[in-house]
């Protein structure tokens, strides 16, 4: 009996003995496995940012779409002759740029709501000055080109006129006018076919201002709605752009940075200037050789401070991290205690963490990602918190996990605050949990089912 008794003592030891070493290697495969669900949120957001896009397309279209502006410039209509009885009449138009141009741009902007979606908006004044220098015009005509000063026109141009809340008007030789339709060319294409940019062109008639060798000056006055971006191509050989609004997030961007920039929690202010040797476009030339001036759009994005989708997007790439430290906070909890915890219990906390990231993004598209990280942080901790008090079967158990798991979700939090220094940080700070978790268990028998005396003094 005494024999059969050591026998089964042998064998329940022996069972305890590895339960401890194999347990950290369960732990470890259920937080891989854990992240699997984290792949459904994640295409959950997904989901959610293309609707996002359709509603922006959407209220997009009503109000002008994102803008892209041509100043003044002089559109010159031309023809070559047959050169034999068997050719036809070549026909074109020949662009000649201002050589110095000033802008300037007022915006006031809002937003737009469709459900839980929201749009910027925004409406455009605009002043449009350019001087013109025709001597020696033109330089860059086509062999044979008989150019048509008669019917030049002085046209800008708009990506969208359906955009326009008045009708825009020129001032040339000291006449204000009307901009109608272009005559000579109703539209034209900048850039190539992946990033092209069809404008519309309005003009009027250059009349007697457009001679060979002559020099003026016309302003133009453009009032008009559009979303999220508005862009001044660089029409001048020198060109100056000036940008004030009332939006507190500006993003500056296209072709070239603005020279200076201001921006307040009320407006902003930003000014561009080009010149002729970084514009990399020629002064004057037919209209496919100017198809470059696309990339000298002077742009101000109009975007959100911060986007609950892309914010919620970037804390599922910590995922693994998350879950990796809430379990091994929970398995050193259990060495240290003596208190074995089932791999359910894991799984139950593993699904807590991934019902975070839901409640996450659900509060992140009603209040802001800031405050929904509060409140999904809030509920998740306290979840987690009395989960260890009663599988522990201990307040201290519990308050020192809240914590823990407190601290843990303001090191995700930090993270996704820290863009540039995220990867350092978080390196770090596993660095540190890891290191705890070393020290925290160094008195414990891996061999054994529980930590010595000394292990629970730790």
């Amino acid at each position: 009996m005494n024999d059969l008794s050591m026998l089964q003592s042998a064998i329940h030891n022996k069972l305890r003995t590895v339960s401890t070493g194999v347990k950290l290697i369960v732990v470890c495969v259920l937080a891989l496995l854990m992240t699997i669900p984290a792949f459904f949120v994640s295409g959950l957001v997904a989901e959610r940012t293309q609707r996002q896009q359709e509603v922006i397309k959407d209220i997009s279209s009503h109000m002008g779409g994102q803008q892209t502006l041509l100043g003044p410039t002089l559109a010159i209509p031309y023809t070559i002759p047959p050169q034999t009885p068997a050719d036809s009449a070549k026909h074109g138009m020949y662009i000649v740029f201002p050589k110095q141009a000033a802008a300037s741009i007022k915006t006031t902007t809002e937003e737009r709501h469709r459900s839980l979606f929201k749009v910027p908006v925004f409406q455009a004044d605009m002043k449009l000055d350019a001087d013109f220098d025709l001597t020696g015009v033109p330089a860059s005509a086509p062999p044979g080109a008989e150019l048509d000063w008669n019917r030049a026109e002085i046209v800008v141009g708009v990506s969208d006129a359906r955009g326009m809340l008045a009708d825009g008007s020129l001032t040339v030789a000291g006449k204000a006018l009307t901009l109608v339709p272009a005559a000579i060319c109703p539209d034209i294409t900048l850039g190539d076919s992946n990033q092209a940019i069809r404008l519309i062109l309005l003009g009027v008639m250059a009349g007697d201002a457009a001679r060979p060798n002559s020099q003026f000056s016309v302003t133009s006055t453009l009032r008009l709605s559009g979303a999220q971006r508005l862009a001044m191509l660089a029409y001048g050989k020198t060109t100056h752009l000036t940008v004030q609004g009332d939006w507190t997030s500006p993003s500056f961007d296209g072709g070239y940075l603005p020279v200076s920039r201001t921006v307040s929690t009320h407006s902003y202010d930003a000014q561009w200037s080009v010149p002729f040797v970084a514009r990399g476009v020629r002064a004057e030339g037919s209209s496919e050789s100017v198809s470059g001036l696309g990339a000298t759009a002077l742009g101000i994005s109009f975007v959100e401070l911060v986007d609950p989708y892309q914010s919620v997007n970037r804390s599922l790439k910590y995922v693994l991290l998350f879950l990796g430290l809430i379990f091994l906070s929970y398995f050193v909890f259990e060495v240290t205690s003596g208190k074995k915890v089932h791999p359910a219990q894991y799984i139950l906390v593993g699904i807590a963490q991934i019902i975070f990231y839901l409640l996450l993004l659900s509060f992140a598209e009603r209040v802001g990602f800031d405050f929904a990280f509060l409140i999904a942080g809030a509920a998740t901790v306290s979840l987690l918190s009395i989960n260890a008090g009663w599988v522990f079967v201990s307040r201290m158990q519990a308050i020192k996990a809240s914590i823990v798991f407190t601290l843990l979700y303001a090191l995700i939090y930090s993270l996704l605050r820290l863009e540039d220094n995220a990867l350092l940080v978080g390196a770090v700070a596993s660095f540190v949990a890891i290191a705890t978790a070393m020290y925290l268990t160094r008195n414990i028998d891996w061999y054994g089912s529980a930590p010595t005396e000394n292990a629970h003094g730790a």
